[in-house]
């Protein structure tokens, strides 16, 4: 049996394999872009007269992906360094005479894979915001149905003081929004590339371009991508948008699979996946792997847009390197963040909220979690010194004697007039949780 080298079916990347982004980030949809970026520059030009119309449906016509051979194509980009060397002189050749002078009319190289990889960017960027989307939903569904849910609330791993599970709820969904806001924003900022051999655009000027802009303007219509003031060969403001973005995308969603991941502990169990993962070992596991897939995600996101942050310092006119480094890591970046926007919808959608966990679990320290409310309380009654000696020496004998605080407490006799069992209530100790909520929620 011989492998398929050419197929990159995910076998390693259970995080984005199967997802729509990874279809729409494969090597054909990458070629189905460079063709729709070699189509449209041939429509725009004819647009304003610099070529027949019939060229720009010859071209059209002739540039279907099924005509041509990736790996061919992936082959022979090693001599000049780029695919679309390769796929001109195979499109030009599919065109045939007297048109195919016209494939790729005074654009370079770079010029056509920018644009078509702003194509691919723009396509998943869509399935992001759609998956996106979907977690939002689900999380305000989980933020309002448990509004008043009583939880610990957890600081450098240990309880601190109660908070809610519709708060928490409320804050992953807060940064799926700000999530949203930004891929949002770079979807629609997202250029098309154009600036011929060296960023002048001089070769179109040969062939009878009258302006700077028109041209550039055309071809962003025929692709429904924006227009720049300038060729951006070496000016990677996009190329570092879309890396920021991603990133962010891929850490936000981390937080939500993070605190899934704590939560669903077996000595912990206040929430669950829908349907967790199988074990290979194991029968009796049911493992959170979507949270993990999440984690995974958020890990590897900032080293990818650390290697496009670093291709901004690009060299000359066009770089040597720099722009060649961006391809991987961006097409990476794609797939992180759409495979991720997909399991964050399925973890959000099918989570299971156990809120007698939780209750228990407010528990668990003896009612030394209410601690903070109770400094606040006997303060004014017992100076704040005395106050905080005496709670310190009470939270000692709580863990030592296995006593309640409340017990405690309650054999100290200047504090017999006091409603004990409320101030060690965690239920009663949950501050504006529900005002915060409800605040939060508001946000569309």
């Amino acid at each position: 049996m011989t492998a398929d080298h050419t197929s990159d079916t995910g076998l390693l990347a259970p995080g984005w394999a199967g997802s729509p982004a990874a279809d729409a980030t494969s090597d054909t949809a990458f070629l189905h872009a460079l063709l729709d970026a070699e189509t449209a520059l041939t429509r725009a030009q004819a647009a304003l007269g610099l070529a027949p119309a019939e060229a720009a449906d010859a071209v059209t016509g002739a540039a279907d992906p099924a005509r041509f051979d990736i790996r061919s194509l992936a082959s022979r980009a090693r001599a000049g360094g780029n695919p679309v060397i390769p796929l001109v002189a195979d499109l030009t050749a599919a065109v045939g005479e007297p048109y195919g002078p016209y494939v790729h009319r005074g654009a370079t190289s770079q010029d056509i894979l920018d644009t078509a990889a702003m194509l691919v960017a723009v396509r998943t960027l869509d399935l992001v915001l759609d998956g996106l989307a979907h977690t939002e939903r689900a999380l305000a569904r989980l933020a309002a149905g448990h509004r008043d849910a009583p939880m610990p609330g957890r600081t450098l791993t240990q309880h601190a003081v109660p908070t809610t599970f519709g708060l928490k709820a409320a804050g992953w969904r807060s940064l799926v929004l700000d999530a949203r806001d930004r891929v949002s924003h770079v979807r629609h900022t997202l250029p098309v590339q154009l600036g011929g051999a060296a960023g002048t655009l001089a070769a179109f000027q040969a062939y009878g371009a009258q302006d700077a802009t028109a041209l550039t303007e055309a071809y962003a219509r025929e692709l429904g991508l924006a227009a720049l003031p300038l060729p951006w060969h070496t000016l990677r403001t996009p190329v570092a948008d879309l890396a920021g973005c991603l990133a962010f995308t891929t850490g936000a969603l981390g937080k939500l699979g993070e605190d899934v991941l704590t939560l669903s502990r077996t000595e912990i169990g206040e929430v669950a996946e829908g349907s967790g993962g199988g074990s290979s070992a194991m029968p009796h596991k049911a493992n959170p792997v979507r949270a993990t897939l999440l984690a995974a995600a958020a890990r590897r996101a900032p080293q990818l847009a650390a290697t496009l942050y670093g291709s901004l310092a690009a060299g000359d006119e066009r770089p040597a390197g720099a722009w060649h480094a961006e391809w991987e890591p961006l097409r990476d970046l794609l797939r992180l963040a759409g495979g991720a926007a997909r399991d964050a919808a399925g973890l959000a959608e099918g989570l299971r909220v156990n809120t007698e966990a939780m209750r228990r679990d407010l528990d668990l320290t003896g009612g030394l979690i209410v601690s903070e409310r109770l400094s606040a309380a006997l303060a004014p009654r017992l100076g704040r010194a005395r106050a905080k000696e005496l709670l310190t020496a009470l939270a000692r004998r709580t863990h030592t004697e296995q006593r309640p605080l409340a017990e405690l407490l309650g054999e100290e006799p200047e504090l017999k007039d006091l409603d004990l069992a409320d101030l060690t209530d965690p239920t009663h100790y949950t501050g504006f949780a529900g005002a915060l909520t409800d605040r939060a929620l508001e946000r569309r």
